[in-house]
């Protein structure tokens, strides 16, 4: 994809900015290897990185008019803008092929307002020089990253929270309701940061600056779900008919594309899709793990095999402190407690190396309710209408039995321990925002001086027909998919200059997937109703049958060995507002085998990392 930097400063552009731009672009240098670019104007500086993937020879950026007025320093891939320049020609004479100029000339036609028509992934900055307004933008879905910190007088964003930093000229601080944010949910609210003085642009929003005026920020789009009137058959229609037009779309390339292979549903029915309705044979790319519980790459074999696709996968035997510190610190530039940033940092890395884009399976699990979560809280309705002397006694026989530390998927007490821990907690998730680390109880335990912080999330669009489920998957879709999961995604590829293209996250499949009633999507313990009676003649049974998995990490094993004694060392050396006592009883708790805290520990781990590399700069 692409990385971008802008600087105002009100009193003028000194050779130190400009320096300190070039720094910042050098940053970036990972987002957009094959060229790059800085346009200095009156008290601006836009700057560009750019990964070539449409129109290889043009398209370079920033992007001006012919009257030097205007200026685009985009992110992005539209895949509708061959449609959108054919609305434009008549008023504009264009001079490249790729996207960018569409952009361009969009915004400067029909104002912010043109980003409503725009289908894809993008971050953007355009300055109006004359006016001296800059307008931001991010895709629906926040599939692309852009952050900005401003006062009355001056503005700087970046694609990344390390180039941001770089042209900031002040010190920065940690913010508590942030931290406890992060603490609760392993990731960062939408909007906010690690730190006070920065933010994040929201996932379908534009946001207008001006000097002397401050910011204005203003939703372009609001997931919706409005109920589907016609039968479950057309339903399947439509949606068989948006998925092969979201692929479709995302072959557009002037480069080679190729696809995620985890052996799950989802990254194999976009590989499915590919090879019948795209007529190509991609390149597909696994990560695989030692141990047998948490490794995926039989199936992936399978849908190699299925799809006759050029099948590369390696193996995850351990981790490295060194790589994992580097795509935290220099690629995140906060904490993110999601492990799997490892290996998704690896597959990108192997994908690279033949390819640079790729096609994912992201969001599938959110709009066609395919998380473990959602069976637990049909499970639960039934639960809590037991005898409250029969859950206790339930509870208490569960838990007289360690933990497994095995994959849930492979163990039935451990999913039953799983139950156990989100019935507990069920009472603290309501509202439900997204999966909490800790209950109430531990949380206060943990942090106590924090307990009481945090930011208010986004609002969950407010439908009358609208039940448990269905604001469940609406609020993993709007916090959890764009702070964690796509977020882990764009880093761990960008890391390694490849591109990746998520087709669940199409504008018509997401909408049609949320006007469906729940019970098509989820039918007792069932999910994923909805592809399976669309796509099943695509995928082997097998398949469809397995377990759900997801894409987990043994980091249980790790804290048992060496990154135990790390964590301990972490402890010892960082003072942070976490209970060190605690956190030793977590460790204990685990090292034993009684309960399985790998996640916990490692939501603590990063965040101390992150810490001790913070204050070492």
């Amino acid at each position: 994809m692409c990385g971008l930097i802008f600087i105002h400063k009100h009193d003028g552009v000194s050779a130190e900015h400009r320096a300190t731009a070039k720094a910042a672009l050098k940053k970036l240098q990972h987002r957009g290897p094959d060229d790059h670019g800085l346009v200095e104007t009156d008290n601006t500086l836009l700057g560009h990185r750019r990964l070539a993937i449409i129109d290889l020879q043009a398209s370079r950026q920033p992007m001006q008019d012919t009257a030097s007025r205007y200026i685009l320093s985009y992110n992005g891939e539209v895949y509708n803008f061959k449609e959108l320049r054919a609305t434009l020609a008549q008023h504009w004479t264009f001079r490249t092929s790729g996207d960018t100029e569409v952009v361009l000339a969009g915004l400067i036609l029909q104002g912010q307002a043109f980003v409503q028509q725009m289908e894809g992934m993008w971050a953007l900055a355009f300055w109006d020089r004359k006016e001296e307004t800059l307008w931001l933008s991010r895709d629906r879905m926040g599939k692309k990253p852009l952050f900005y910190a401003n006062d009355s007088q001056d503005m700087v964003c970046a694609s990344e929270l390390p180039a941001l930093k770089l042209l900031l000229d002040r010190d920065l601080q940690e913010d508590p309701r942030s931290t406890a944010d992060y603490l609760r949910y392993g990731y960062f609210l939408p909007g906010t940061t690690a730190y006070k003085s920065i933010k994040e642009v929201l996932p379908g929003h534009n946001l207008s600056w001006s000097p002397n005026v401050g910011t204005r920020s203003s939703s372009y789009w609001n997931l919706s779900m409005e109920r589907f009137r016609d039968s479950e058959q057309d339903a399947c229609d439509r949606l068989r008919q948006a998925m092969i037009a979201s692929v479709r779309k995302r072959m557009i390339a002037d480069v080679e594309v190729g696809a995620f292979l985890s052996g799950g549903v989802d990254s194999s029915l976009i590989t499915a899709v590919m090879t019948k309705y795209c007529d190509v044979s991609p390149k597909t790319f696994t990560i695989g793990f030692s141990e047998v519980s948490y490794d995926e790459r039989y199936f992936a074999k399978t849908i190699s095999d299925h799809c006759n696709t050029r099948h590369y996968e390696e193996c995850l035997r351990s981790w490295d402190t060194d790589s994992l510190q580097s795509l935290v610190y220099d690629h995140v530039g906060q904490p993110f407690a999601d492990s799997s940033l490892l290996p998704t940092s690896l597959v990108s890395e192997l994908a690279a190396r033949q390819v640079k884009v790729a096609l994912s399976g992201d969001g599938g699990d959110e709009l066609f309710s395919g998380y473990q979560r959602y069976q637990a809280r049909a499970i639960l309705r039934w639960y809590t209408r037991l005898p409250v002397v029969l859950r206790n006694n339930i509870d208490r026989l569960i838990k007289f039995f360690p933990e497994p530390m095995a994959h849930h998927s492979r163990s039935l007490l451990k999913k039953a321990h799983l139950f156990v821990e989100i019935a507990q907690r069920s009472e603290d998730e309501r509202p439900y925002v997204a999966p909490l680390m800790y209950s109430n109880k531990y949380f206060r335990q943990l942090v106590p001086d924090l307990f009481g912080l945090g930011h208010a999330p986004p609002g969950v669009s407010q439908q009358t027909e609208v039940d448990e489920l269905q604001s469940m998957m609406a609020s993993d879709a709007l916090v959890y998919l764009p702070q964690d999961i796509l977020l882990k995604v764009d880093r761990a590829s960008m890391a390694h200059s490849l591109e990746t293209r998520a087709p669940f996250l199409d504008r018509e499949v997401v909408e049609l997937a949320f006007s469906l009633p729940p019970d098509w999507h989820r039918r007792g313990l069932s999910g994923k109703r909805m592809l399976y009676k669309t796509f099943s003649g695509l995928l082997p049974r097998e398949i469809w049958r397995r377990r759900k998995q997801g894409f987990g990490v043994p980091i249980h094993d790790w804290f048992r060995q060496d990154l135990g004694k790390r964590l301990e060392e972490l402890l010892a050396v960082t003072s942070t507002a976490i209970d060190e006592d605690f956190v030793r009883l977590l460790l204990a708790d685990h090292r034993r085998r009684t309960r399985d805290h790998g996640l916990r520990l490692w939501n603590i781990y990063m965040y101390l990392l992150w810490v001790q590399t913070e204050r070492a700069m």
